[in-house]
């Protein structure tokens, strides 16, 4: 292989960096910068990425990465290397297995729902009508219509579009916009710039290097890179 870190638009790439209790302090990092101001997460605990219908024939959901803090709001991290038609549609289905397994069995339950959030980081541009084209990271939430008021504040759906993010290393402001540069250029770097010196970036350039991986990651990697 040419490259010297690993790509995460791959499904390998980003479980292997996101999606595992040893290196959850990159999720939370990630995390903590794109909510900034808006919610701050101490810890995560990871959940059943493979959501199934509520019958055998039902459409089933795998979710790349699904974890929740601890305060029980769920979030749903996905990154979407290719464009897909209806990921709209997607992002909506997703949402809906969290908010129904909150329902617990019995009678006794007053419907009280936590938070659930869908992070979407996409590497195109989505080219949706309600969004800001000059912006990247696009918040949507249930609103009224009339008053443009939010109706519903426990829904959330966050869409990155990091294939627009065109800033370059001296113009790296903040932890948010080092982390977009890193998901958008990791894969292509050949060693580690020196303004991604944040501890975080520690670990996440020790995962990311290719010549640790073992021969079945390997393998592995190189099939979802196919995929």
């Amino acid at each position: 292989m040419t490259e010297r870190y690993i790509n995460p638009h791959t499904d390998f790439g980003f479980k292997r960096l996101f999606g595992s209790e040893f290196n959850k302090d990159l999720l939370i990092s990630f995390l903590n910068a794109l909510f900034v101001g808006e919610q701050t997460v101490k810890e995560v605990t990871f959940l059943n990425s493979e959501q199934l219908g509520e019958r055998r024939d039902s459409r089933r959901a795998i979710f790349d990465v699904y974890c929740q803090n601890e305060q029980g709001d769920r979030f749903i991290v996905e990154m979407q290397n290719a464009y897909q038609a209806y990921f709209k549609d997607r992002s909506l289905f997703y949402s809906t297995f969290p908010i129904r397994e909150q329902a617990p069995k019995g009678s006794d339950w007053d419907f009280k729902l936590n938070h659930v959030y869908t992070v979407a980081l996409l590497n195109f541009n989505m080219n949706e009508d309600a969004f800001d084209k000059e912006e990247i990271r696009h918040h949507v939430q249930l609103c009224d219509t009339a008053t443009h008021k939010i109706f519903y504040d426990k829904l959330e759906f966050i869409y990155v579009e990091i294939a627009k993010f065109d800033k370059t290393l001296d113009e790296l402001e903040t932890l948010y916009d080092k982390w977009l540069y890193a998901l958008k250029n990791l894969y292509k770097l050949t060693q580690r710039p020196k303004e991604l010196c944040d501890k975080v970036f520690d670990r996440l350039f020790e995962e990311a290097e290719i010549a640790k991986f073992t021969p079945q990651e390997i393998r592995e990697y190189e099939a979802s890179k196919m995929a």
